[in-house]
């Protein structure tokens, strides 16, 4: 029996309307499923939405995607909104230092890795002993499909220089991994390294949203049957084989033949713990830690023209913000990654670092105050790629329950496109299911990955 058919008359409840979530909703809808989503929020997106401040509608994290970030872009494509996206013809990095003039890193018309080779040869915040070294790296993490330990060790051992962190790696994996590199995996950062700037010259072309991202949570949630927002999921009824209900702080719904838990970690472990039986079966939860992200949004009173030029963004070297992209003329967000040391500062603080940190590196901004600003946090943005972490598939002990989100074993770290792709991983699960009739524990616990 094919899956589309087999899904004809199948009900599946997702629980979490992030892209996750959103992603696996679309899969089975399109195999013919009627999906209903369920969200405690008050608005879909989970991670990549958006919210008024002061009157303003603001994205809860400056997200941007990448050329390489393929399922990302075939999720946006389906919606209709490929024109939302503004994706770099070429890769191409304003880089802003204090005490220098801007620099720039770009491709040119090279075969990868040699793409970067021009503008790196240029690049003066870098003696000719550490470009070799870096180049030598960028070599080595090509090779290197088994690492071990962390990132920063992996560097160290690669004779990466403090100057070679600070105006090379950490600017772009740190963001990527929203971790300190010492407490990254290098699994996961030479991934990123591999799949970004060494494989394809085209890969590592920047994009980002021309409007909120909760728009594209809007347009996905509009093609489900149903979307119950502010409806906490609060128990999943189970047999011990297969789950029969989901339970809401005001209902049971029984009408569901499959169910996708689009969760954190965190809200997948309560969920479990609060049974005796622990019965989606998956071990290491507790394993899993996160940092957080704060987007510092500036306004200014710019007269005319955009204070960050066509580009719209740009990197910041020795400086906790990492990035820095003008939304609109005059508005600048400032992201900052692995925010540990800021998420608890109080906003006027976070308002004045981040504008002296700009004014630092841009003259335009050396005689004028923003008109105002604001913060946004998210103190749990995402796991922490740890040394010997496990991430789940997405199937658990019971037969008719998959669970998906970025921290899911999707091979990417936790963005986007990481989301997309377990969404996608957790439709398949449930339409394989459907379509073999299996789905048993047994089958089930060997998908499993522990935490070790």
């Amino acid at each position: 029996m094919a899956a589309g058919t087999a899904m004809t008359a199948q009900r599946v409840a997702v629980v979490g309307a992030g892209l996750a979530g959103l992603s696996a909703a679309l899969e089975l809808k399109r195999a013919g499923a009627h999906v209903e989503v369920f969200e405690r929020m008050r608005m879909p997106g989970g991670k990549a939405t958006s919210f008024i401040v002061d009157g303003v509608e603001v994205d809860n994290g400056q997200h941007v995607t990448l050329a390489c970030c393929t399922d990302l872009t075939a999720f946006i494509d389906t919606l209709g909104m490929s024109h939302t996206v503004r994706m770099q013809p070429r890769f191409e990095v304003t880089v802003l230092a204090r005490g220098h003039a801007p620099s720039r890193l770009r491709a040119a018309r090279l075969p990868a890795p040699l793409h970067l080779m021009p503008s790196f040869l240029r690049y003066p915040h870098l003696t000719l002993r550490d470009k070799l070294r870096v180049s030598r790296a960028l070599v080595a993490a090509r090779r290197d499909r088994a690492p071990q330990g962390d990132m920063a060790t992996w560097l160290a051992k690669h004779g990466q220089s403090a100057a070679a962190r600070t105006a090379f790696w950490d600017p772009f994996l740190v963001p990527a991994l929203n971790a300190p590199l010492d407490e990254s995996s290098a699994v996961d950062g030479l991934f990123v390294i591999r799949t970004a700037f060494v494989s394809d010259r085209r890969a590592a072309r920047i994009g980002y949203t021309t409007v909120p991202l909760v728009r594209i949570a809007e347009a996905a949630a509009a093609r489900v049957d149903a979307l119950h927002l502010r409806t906490a999921v609060i128990d999943v009824e189970h047999d011990g084989r297969r789950a029969s209900a989901l339970r809401t702080e005001s209902q049971a719904r029984p009408d569901f033949d499959a169910y996708v838990l689009a969760l954190p970690p965190q809200r997948l472990r309560a969920l479990d713990a609060a049974q005796p039986q622990r019965p989606f079966g998956i071990d290491g939860l507790d394993a899993f830690r996160t940092q957080p992200i704060v987007d510092v949004h500036l306004w200014y009173p710019v007269a005319r023209g955009r204070v960050l030029g066509a580009a719209g963004f740009a990197a910041l070297l020795g400086s906790p913000v990492q990035w820095v992209f003008e939304k609109a003329p005059g508005y600048l967000c400032c992201s900052l990654s692995a925010a540990g040391d800021a998420v608890r500062l109080p906003e006027s603080e976070l308002v004045a670092r981040c504008h002296a940190e700009l004014a630092a590196v841009l003259p335009a901004l050396q005689t004028v105050e923003p008109k105002r600003g604001a913060a946004t946090r998210d103190p749990d943005a995402t796991f922490v790629p740890a040394p010997g972490l496990r991430r789940p598939g997405p199937r658990t002990a019971l037969g008719n329950v998959v669970i998906a989100g970025a921290w899911t074993d999707t091979g990417w770290p936790a963005t986007m496109e990481s989301a997309v792709r377990s969404g996608r991983a957790a439709a398949r699960a449930v339409l394989d299911t459907a379509a073999t009739g299996s789905g048993s524990t047994t089958a089930a616990a060997q998908e499993l990955a522990h935490a070790v």
